[in-house]
């Protein structure tokens, strides 16, 4: 294996000690980083219970990784674009992602802005800008060239975000996404959160490469390696970056080495893969744990504003939950909403059948269409229309 050299950049160390020049950040800015992760970790631990009550039919949490996400989306303005993955539904939220609406889509509800078409924890936020991801993992990559080009073409300072885990660069679409980027120099930044397990397959079965920073290195283009628990260095290494991409200096990738400490998603029992007492060295590198250590030293945090911050946000996730169980699931109608933007004679009529009785009553009394003068006509049980 030829040895990537490229350095792990930190600015507060596992001790909690400052190694290297802090970001010019004000004391409630560095309060409030801590804040955003303590309140995905809740939101996290809250879902996840409710899915092994059989409330949620799915959850994927970022526990362990809430630096990466926080630190990084710290540094992104409102007409940023994201591309996201599984993990970075924090990022939704900080940018104005209601929380019952955050909620509603992993129950799939009549709240839920998606309709209940899309799997849990695959979030999409037009007011966030935040794009829904597919299980397929790695498709978000030539999604975020293509906006960030786009948005360049449109003369605006915008810049897409493309997040996305270390699993993802084993796949055809990373690697188009990064060489079409680096050759259009694209405005875009790639965010890797190397959590070292695509599902149960390790880092070292991903890549010969001594890291995955160094693969940058063959598109052209600059890349950085960040210690991904320290959300510290994760702001000021995404700060530098945003800001290049943004001056024209075409894109970056970062690489946040960071670790999973819990499962793939509930669907999974990482006991059956990988050695857990690994994962409990870890967890003595917990982010959340690090940073408030630094934040107690610095005076800008303490036990009662602990407290009252768990109690402010597991008061809101529960109003939250309350009103999204109550909701119901989305109407049958919604079926035939969003599909065209004008709807075919098929549709209408069974959208006819369905208010006349359900979908299965359209058998009674036939429904015909046909093509009249090149308008589409349909006719259903009495009920007339077109559409051209």
């Amino acid at each position: 294996m030829i040895e990537a050299e490229i350095p792990l950049r930190q600015v507060l160390d596992e001790n909690a000690e400052i190694v290297s020049q802090a970001p010019a950040l004000c004391r409630e800015e560095r309060a409030r980083l801590y804040w955003n992760m303590l309140r995905m970790r809740l939101i996290d631990e809250r879902l996840m219970t409710l899915q092994r009550q059989g409330r949620v039919g799915f959850y994927g949490a970022c526990t362990g990784q809430e630096a990466a996400v926080v630190g990084s989306a710290s540094t992104f303005r409102e007409e940023d674009w994201i591309f996201p993955g599984l993990r970075e539904g924090a990022a939704a939220l900080m940018r104005g992602f209601p929380l019952l609406e955050y909620v509603s889509q992993v129950l799939g509800n009549s709240i839920d802005p998606s309709k209940g078409r899309q799997m849990p924890c695959h979030y999409s936020a037009p007011v966030a800008n935040y794009v829904s991801w597919s299980s397929c993992i790695a498709t978000q990559l030539p999604h975020a060239v293509g906006a960030a080009l786009a948005m360049r073409k449109r003369k605006t300072s915008a810049i897409a975000i493309a997040y996305f885990g270390d699993g993802a660069t084993s796949e055809g679409d990373f690697h188009v996404a990064m060489n079409f980027a680096g050759v259009f120099k694209a405005p875009v930044l790639f965010f890797c959160q190397n959590n070292q397990w695509a599902i149960s397959v390790p880092l070292n079965r991903q890549t010969a490469s001594g890291s995955l920073a160094i693969k940058a290195v063959a598109y052209g283009f600059k890349s950085v390696r960040v210690d991904g628990n320290d959300v510290l260095g994760v702001f000021r290494e995404t700060k530098a970056a945003v800001d290049e991409i943004r001056g024209g200096g075409g894109p970056v990738l970062i690489e946040a080495l960071t670790y999973r400490m819990g499962a793939h998603s509930s669907s999974d029992d990482p006991s059956r893969y990988r050695d857990e007492s690994i994962t409990e060295q870890w967890k003595g590198r917990d982010p959340l744990i690090r940073y408030r250590n630094y934040l107690e030293r610095e005076g800008l945090w303490n036990e009662e504003r602990q407290r009252a911050a768990e109690g402010e946000i597991q008061e809101e996730l529960a109003a939250a939950i309350r009103s999204a169980e109550a909701a119901g699931p989305p109407s049958a109608e919604t079926l035939f909403e969003d599909v065209y933007s004008r709807k075919p004679w098929h549709l209408a009529a069974q959208e006819e059948g369905l208010r006349d009785g359900g979908i299965e009553g359209r058998r009674d009394g036939g429904m015909e269409g046909w093509r009249d003068g090149g308008m589409e006509r349909w006719r259903y049980r009495g009920a007339e229309g077109w559409r051209d």
